[in-house]
């Protein structure tokens, strides 16, 4: 009697060795056997044998070494993608339901702007050494695809302005104003405040969040049917603070990233027009995280670091 597809396919995995999988997973992740043994604690010998035994299980070289240091074959970018989605999976059922903060080892990865990060990075981590010395974070530079990866499982949690895009749930964490950080030899400089018509009329310093724009503020801009002239561009809002000394240029920034930022003597807070307003920062994560327990503690400790409570 032929096989059926069940069949088959639970013979081809009664033929793999599962415990290639936490190997494959990490030298997919870090494209190297050096650091793929130190990540799974194993030495680099035994790291190699697991991948010269996955190559022939899979019948791919997986990795190549290329100008850069080691590629992943086209073949290798696939076996990835879906170890995106099953990775998490096989955690939560072999994890159960619970989880101890203290006992885990859990890698967690988070993307989020300079700002973002700036903001929570210091009180977080604090509390996570206190309560999960074991687990580490690793914090991914935002970019104009992030959402898409928090979506296929390359990012565990965004921390962002505004909402992000279906299907990731959004909570919000805080409201921030902005600010103008203008050089103290500014002619807007002795200003207690500064109109949306002079605003316009000055030589901005943009900082490109996602393609060429900077977010809220030039989305606000635009729904009142005005433009800026970003006479540069930079990608970071610290670079953005740091530009501004000596020059004519205005930085609109968070108004506390702008007050810590601001040099006496060389710089000056003013506020910003009234109409950009306010903006509401977020954390962000597919529903397919939302039970679990691992992931629930980091959204509740990140909603204490930003003092907005638990039990989100």
């Amino acid at each position: 009697m032929p096989c059926s597809a069940y069949s088959v396919c639970v013979a081809r995995i009664e033929s793999v060795d599962l415990n290639l999988l936490g190997p494959l997973n990490a030298l997919l992740e870090e494209r190297h056997v050096s650091r793929a043994a130190d990540r799974l604690r194993m030495s680099q010998p035994a790291m190699s044998r697991a991948l010269q035994r996955l190559r022939v299980t899979l019948g791919d070289e997986l990795l190549v070494r290329g100008p850069r240091g080691y590629q992943l074959t086209p073949r290798a970018e696939q076996i990835q993608a879906e170890l995106q989605y099953a990775i998490p999976r096989l955690e939560h059922v072999f994890s159960g339901e619970t989880f101890d903060p203290a006992s885990a080892a859990r890698a967690f990865r988070l993307a989020g702007t300079d700002y973002t990060v700036s903001v929570l990075s210091g009180p977080l981590l604090r509390l996570v050494f206190q309560q999960a010395p074991g687990s580490t974070l690793r914090f991914e530079r935002w970019h104009h695809g992030v959402f898409s990866d928090a979506e296929h499982g390359m990012i565990d949690l965004l921390i962002h302005g505004g909402a992000a895009p279906p299907p990731l749930r959004s909570r919000v964490l805080f409201e921030e104003g902005y600010a103008c950080l203008v050089s103290s030899e500014h002619p807007f400089a002795e200003h207690s405040a500064i109109s949306l018509a002079d605003y316009l009329q000055c030589e901005h310093i943009v900082i490109d969040v996602t393609d060429g724009q900077q977010g809220h503020v030039d989305r606000t801009l635009e729904s009142l049917g005005r433009h800026r002239r970003a006479a540069v561009t930079v990608p970071y809002h610290t670079a953005a603070a740091a530009a501004v000394p000596g020059t004519s240029l205005v930085a609109t920034l968070p108004a506390s990233f702008a007050v810590q930022h601001a040099k006496p003597g060389l710089t000056t807070v003013i506020p910003a027009p009234e109409q950009i307003g306010a903006m509401d920062y977020a954390m962000s994560w597919h529903p397919r995280l939302d039970n679990d327990p691992a992931h629930r503690w980091l959204r509740n400790t990140i909603s204490a670091t930003a003092g907005t409570g638990s039990g989100l």
